[in-house]
């Protein structure tokens, strides 16, 4: 299976740190803050008991080892509305203030990489080619957002953010502010 090369490289060290959440404590440079930010003596949240793959490796990471506040948004290159969102979380990302992750989903990794690049994605992305995490929260529609606070809780927003929608959403349900 072809990768785009542009993609790969702009993933390969967030996505290595993703990896790193799966065993490897020495990724202090993670995008996700670091391994210990993942999982821990914290609360477990209460996103589904689901392990998805790294988009570019096969190394897993467990939704419920997650620590918020944080961002997970749905996506996949045949989502007319996923191409006008996806360049505003990676705005989120881009701000540092919250964790942002990506899950390709109901995709091939060529044509979600193919799309990413073109976006501009360098946050870590999960893929979830069968949709398991969609159907664990319910939802049939694409973009879908999961937004998970300090405390694990999490929320789940079904309609497209735009910046000012998606700020709003993040200071309402995460108590953080940013400016997209």
């Amino acid at each position: 299976m072809r990768v785009s090369r542009l993609f790969a490289a702009l993933l390969v060290v967030p996505l290595l740190a993703a990896t790193a959440a799966c065993g490897d404590d020495s990724a202090s440079a993670s995008p996700f803050g670091g391994c210990s930010s993942l999982g821990g003596a914290a609360a477990p949240n209460d996103l589904p008991d689901l392990s998805l793959p790294c988009f570019t490796g096969d190394a897993s990471v467990s939704l419920r080892s997650l620590k918020g506040p944080a961002v997970i948004n749905m996506w996949a290159s045949w989502c007319g509305p996923c191409r006008a969102e996806l360049p505003v979380m990676q705005k989120l990302s881009d701000s540092g203030k919250v964790t942002v992750i990506g899950v390709d989903t109901g995709d091939t990794r060529e044509n979600g990489a193919d799309f990413a690049s073109g976006k501009g994605v360098t946050m870590p992305t999960l893929f979830d080619a069968d949709q398991a995490l969609l159907h664990k929260l319910d939802r049939i529609n694409l973009p879908t957002t999961v937004f998970l606070d300090a405390n694990g809780k999490s929320s789940v927003h079904n309609l497209p953010l735009d910046a000012d929608t998606l700020a709003e959403q993040v200071d309402k349900l995460l108590g953080v502010k940013v400016t997209l």
